[in-house]
């Protein structure tokens, strides 16, 4: 299933509860989907079932969720799977196409890969969302060697809060499709009639908005990947 595809499908069809992913910290409730032609497994979190966080505003991750699946779109690596806003069984919230990850990966080794293109991509697009909440157990490789990654609520805040397990290139040089993408990404951002920058004002506050582009402007302007805050923890806990 195509991306577009997918997103109408996650839009349009009729949502149904199969249980619940009890390891997650706010509500995860795996479903299908279905049109009555096209169905599919997805995730879906409502907002009535996020947890209160200090340091982000109540009842805003899900629009957190949607505004990275838009942010590696316009970056154009499909690093999030498709992701919607929209209502369902219990209130409205983010829905995500379910990714059948291969199992035979071992994902602490890849975590630590210097090598792998889709790795570092994830690793870019972190640090432009301002990811603080990037485990291992986030990477979801599939059979056809696509990553994927997954948990993005606690993305986009002003304050660089960065926190990852994908550090290995610190202070290396961006590579020039990462350079490409990020140049495409500002000037997207720059515009506020895009769509880009139509769904980041749905989703997030001006100033957070603002961010994003100061973030983009950063990685151009100093061309390499970030080091970790003094001032903040820098790896998940616990990283898994």
């Amino acid at each position: 299933m195509d991306p577009a595809e997918a997103v109408s499908l996650l839009r349009e069809g009729e949502l149904t509860v199969e249980g619940r992913l009890t390891s997650a910290s706010n509500a995860t409730l795996y479903c299908t989907i279905s049109d009555g032609v096209r169905s599919a497994a997805c995730v879906y979190k409502p907002v009535a079932g996020e947890r209160p966080l200090w340091d982000f505003p109540d009842g805003t991750l899900a629009g957190r969720e949607v505004s990275a699946y838009a942010v590696s779109e316009a970056l154009g690596w499909s690093v999030v799977p498709p992701t919607v806003h929209r209502d369902g069984p219990y209130g409205e919230g983010m829905v995500q196409l379910w990714v059948h990850g291969d199992t035979t990966v071992d994902l602490i080794a890849l975590s630590r890969e210097t090598g792998h293109a889709g790795l570092r991509r994830m690793a870019v697009l972190d640090t432009v969302i301002n990811n603080s909440d990037r485990k291992i157990g986030h990477l979801l490789p599939t059979p056809g060697g696509h990553l994927y990654g997954c948990d993005h609520g606690v993305s986009f805040a002003e304050e660089y809060k960065l926190r990852t397990v994908l550090w290995q290139w610190r202070g290396e040089p961006l590579t020039e499709e990462a350079l490409e993408a990020l140049t495409r990404l500002r000037a997207r951002l720059e515009d506020a009639e895009d769509p880009l920058s139509v769904e980041l004002a749905r989703h997030l506050t001006g100033p957070e908005a603002y961010a994003v582009r100061a973030r983009v402007e950063l990685l151009l302007h100093h061309r390499v990947h970030p080091y970790p805050s003094p001032d903040w923890p820098s790896v998940p806990w616990p990283p898994v």
